[in-house]
């Protein structure tokens, strides 16, 4: 069974579920294009390094098994939902101040 890979895909649908909710208008701002270029740039060092020496193991029977580079795709859905996510929030609550 694909735990990871299905856990994966479930959070990939919390940062629009709260974009729907929060209606904070991120996804047509160029700078949170910017800000996902730069984390997944990022990401390919660090988890790249992670993945690579490897520090960080996967069970195989538990993901998909695609990988770009040494990272698995599913580690890339699972960033873009937490930053996204934490960015809808900071958004938010940033308007709600002011």
């Amino acid at each position: 069974m694909k735990e990871y890979t299905y856990v994966a895909l479930l959070s990939l649908a919390l940062p629009f579920v709260l974009e729907a909710f929060f209606k904070t208008g991120i996804f047509r701002r160029a700078v949170f294009y910017v800000t996902l270029f730069v984390l997944f740039f990022f990401m390919f060092f660090v988890n790249g390094h992670l993945t690579s020496v490897p520090v960080v193991l996967y069970n195989s029977s538990s993901f998909l098994g695609l990988r770009l580079g040494t990272i698995p795709v599913e580690d890339f859905l699972f960033a873009f939902s937490m930053v996204v996510s934490t960015l809808i929030f900071w958004e938010y609550f940033r308007r709600r101040e002011s």
